[in-house]
């Protein structure tokens, strides 16, 4: 779909156990996303409350930081894109080289436990994870200006993580990144040709090949055929959506079900490797029919270096079909422990 080549080097074949590292220690200090921190951050956008009718969603108004909180979503201190001040009109004089970056960058603090990181998470903790995703989703995707919005994860220090605490991170762009863009070209074009969607028979042809992981009721992991990264997965939703807002409850929480083993088999194979992963979705409604979101994990256990960067072709030192098997162990043994 991307049009882009990854070597299989077979003869470079490494195993699991090979990626293992040790734990490095984490450096002790105060953290500004811990109960009681709450005003070391901006105001939050969103927090989830516990109440006697259940959750409860609130935002920090003047100067008010809720405490007891399950869930809590604030501006980065730090954005890379920023909305459009007050003094600043909407319009934005743009170039083919030349754009203002508008938008959003949050932060979504997913527990009140500072290392209840999905791999380890309760279901339930990650069922409010999930339900936070699509109310910022909801939020931004509705704003004129926001052409899409990112939601990604970068767990362990080389994978980019500046703060410890469990934490996703969501930003709205004004354009359509060009991964995505290029998902969206080409699944269009197949939808055009076929009248199929091509990741639905995509998840078809991998529930039966030996690239397949895990499967609930709801989702289907596997490690995708030529994955760029040794140990890739994705997971898609069996039903044909395009966007997360598409989910239904019982959908949510086999999506928590599927984060926690998982990630939590990823964990235990690899002693919990550093990973990135993020949601590829449809804000657009026109593309609902081709498109078919889904969320790709990418351990960070090789350093992309000189031919990697010059060529843009990738060398991956495991196989999908190994990856996959030493995957399908470890989240089973996940799976029994829950």
């Amino acid at each position: 779909m991307l049009n882009r080549w990854v070597v299989i080097a077979a003869r470079r074949k490494r195993r699991p156990t090979d990626f293992v590292k040790k734990a490095k220690e984490e450096t002790v200090g105060v953290c500004p996303l811990c109960p009681g921190n709450e005003h070391m951050t901006p105001p939050a956008v969103l927090v989830y409350v516990p109440s006697n009718e259940g959750i409860r969603r609130e935002k920090d108004q003047n100067g008010f930081r809720h405490k007891n909180w399950l869930v809590r979503c604030v501006p980065n201190l730090y954005p890379a894109f920023t909305p459009l001040g007050k003094e600043e009109e909407v319009r934005v004089n743009e170039s083919p080289v030349l754009a203002r970056a508008t938008g959003h960058h949050e932060v979504l603090v997913e527990s009140p436990r500072h290392d209840e990181h999905p791999g380890v998470a309760r279901i339930p903790q990650l069922v409010h994870v999930i339900n936070a995703y699509l109310d910022r989703l909801n939020e931004l995707s509705a704003k004129t200006y926001v052409k899409y919005v990112s939601i990604f994860r970068n767990h362990g220090l080389e994978a980019g993580v500046s703060l410890s605490h469990a934490h996703t991170q969501l930003i709205s762009t004004p354009f359509v990144p060009r991964t995505l863009s290029e998902e969206l070209e080409a699944s269009r074009k197949y939808w055009i040709e076929n009248k199929r969607c091509t990741f639905c028979e995509i998840l078809a042809k991998e529930k039966g090949s030996p690239r397949f992981i895990w499967e609930n009721k709801s989702y289907v992991a596997f490690a995708p055929w030529a994955s760029v990264h040794p140990l890739e997965f994705w997971v898609f939703p069996k039903s044909h959506q395009s966007g997360l807002l598409d989910v239904s409850r019982t959908e949510i929480e086999d999506l928590a079900v599927a984060l926690r083993v998982c990630l939590g088999g990823l964990r235990s194979l690899l002693n919990d490797p550093p990973y990135n992963f993020g949601f590829h979705i449809a804000l657009n409604k026109e593309d609902s029919d081709h498109y078919h979101w889904h969320l790709e994990v990418y351990p960070k256990l090789t350093i992309w270096a000189g031919f990697e960067k010059s060529t843009g072709m990738f060398i991956n030192v495991v196989p999908p079909e190994d990856a996959a098997g030493n995957l399908k162990e470890a989240v089973q043994k996940e799976t029994k422990g829950l």
